[in-house]
């Protein structure tokens, strides 16, 4: 325990409004412990939960463990193990923020979890990698109008710098520094940085066609970018807005995917880090240079990749005389 002497009145609440005051700060702290994207899925999910309950005339808070066990049942055909178990993850942090305590690993709720898993098996559904070869294909289409400028840019970097998608809409011109090697980009919060420590990755150039770096540069130039938003919404008469949402790097990937002629429902926002992962496994790129560019924490996620990327290095059914 500190010393009377160091406790100053400065750090003392000194009536009911400050120790209000100091009540919604906290209550401010600990909601940001939690990325914003994460605490929109937990408010859908909660929602979800209680509307479920209401129909069934169960109470939903508390929550018996026998009645997340049924919710969990009942919603086994509709919804993935991914989606369930943060389904479960929502409920349980709705109880604990309410004062009620809630043990997930009850039987009438470990055992449906672990049915499901058995049931319906734990593979993820990955959205297609848009590798070098289709990445290529994609750009051959793109002209030379401010929104052609925009998504050039927009897949490249997003490719080169192996962002997600919310890392590539997040950036401001500040992040961005044009050197002679290349683009130095300094990502000041992501998914694997909740503390905001921020993470630099570097896009070398390539002098080609489809240099990351000229795209870019020709991005801003058209765009006539002084400062903000690196990636930004543009009309139908050209004219340039704010800064894009997560959901518009999905709907630009699948619009120019479609474009040239491949299935604009098998990629996504996702599709180009994935794309950089794989095309760097197939090129023989070691491991950890792939992880210290996607700035993966898990290996295993990475070796996904590798394996996805090394799948037709041998032609084995040619090799066996078919």
């Amino acid at each position: 325990m500190l010393p009377q002497s160091v406790l100053t009145d400065a750090a003392l609440p000194s009536s009911a409004s400050d120790l209000e005051a100091l009540a919604a700060r906290a209550a401010g702290l600990a909601k940001e412990a939690r990325a914003a994207n994460t605490r929109k899925a937990y408010r859908s999910d909660w929602a979800h939960f209680t509307a479920w309950c209401a129909r069934h005339d169960l109470a939903f808070l508390p929550a018996a463990p026998t009645t997340i066990g049924l919710y969990l049942a009942a919603n086994e055909a509709a919804l993935s193990v991914a989606t369930l178990a943060r389904r479960l993850s929502a409920i349980a942090v709705a109880h604990r923020m309410a004062g009620h305590a809630m043990d997930t690993r009850h039987p009438a709720i470990r055992d449906v979890i672990r049915g499901l898993r058995r049931a319906k098996g734990v593979a993820q559904d990955h959205a297609e990698a848009l590798t070098v070869p289709l990445l290529r294909r994609v750009l051959a289409l793109l002209g030379d109008r401010p929104i052609d400028h925009r998504d050039r840019a927009l897949l490249l970097v997003g490719f080169g710098a192996a962002l997600r998608r919310s890392e590539l809409v997040a950036l401001d011109l500040d992040d961005v520094a044009v050197v002679p090697e290349g683009l130095r980009i300094t990502i000041r919060r992501s998914k694997g940085d909740q503390e905001g420590e921020g993470q630099v990755v570097a896009i070398g150039r390539t002098g080609t066609a489809t240099c990351p770096v000229s795209a870019y540069s020709g991005w801003i130039a058209v765009a006539g970018i002084t400062e903000g938003a690196v990636f930004r919404g543009i009309n139908r008469h050209g004219r340039i807005g704010s800064r894009l949402s997560t959901d518009a790097v999905s709907e630009i990937v699948q619009k120019r995917a479609a474009t040239a002629g491949l299935d604009p429902t098998i990629f996504s926002g996702h599709s180009m880090r994935a794309g950089f992962a794989t095309s760097a496994a197939a090129a023989g790129v070691e491991e950890r240079l792939i992880m210290r560019q996607t700035r993966h924490r898990s290996a295993q996620t990475v070796r996904r990749y590798i394996r996805d990327g090394e799948l037709f290095d041998r032609n084995l059914a040619a090799e066996v005389g078919l």
